[in-house]
């Protein structure tokens, strides 16, 4: 129950990115509130369970980069969720940057207000 819940919570964190992103950049298209959801539940999806398998087989290339190669990672879950999702398109590799700093950012504060909200 717990682990529904938790990813639950990380699927509207990751819904509330997409949504940031669509607002952030104009070469991010995200039309629908399907195409938000689909792209929201692959990229949670897809950091719960493909992004860990993919760090680990990738670990040494990502300690001799000092981990630009997980950052490759993390734009790869959001080229994935692009790629599933209907309707949502991101032109550029600079705005794959970009959306992927916005995206972890987003997750960052939220999941820290979560915390904070949780705890007090």
């Amino acid at each position: 129950m717990y682990l529904l819940a938790a990813l639950l919570v990380r699927l509207g964190v990751n819904v509330l990115a997409l949504i940031v992103i669509d607002w952030l950049f104009s070469s991010v298209t995200i039309n629908g509130w399907w195409s938000f959801l689909i792209g929201g539940i692959v990229l949670t999806l897809g950091n719960a369970i493909l992004k860990p398998i993919l760090a680990i087989l990738t670990l040494p290339l990502i300690v001799v980069t000092f981990g630009l190669a997980y950052f490759a990672i993390n734009v790869a879950m959001l080229a994935l969720a692009e790629w599933v999702a209907p309707h949502f398109s991101i032109n550029g590799f600079w705005t794959y940057v970009g959306a992927t700093i916005v995206v972890w950012l987003v997750n960052v504060v939220m999941h820290w207000v979560l915390n904070k909200v949780r705890i007090d």
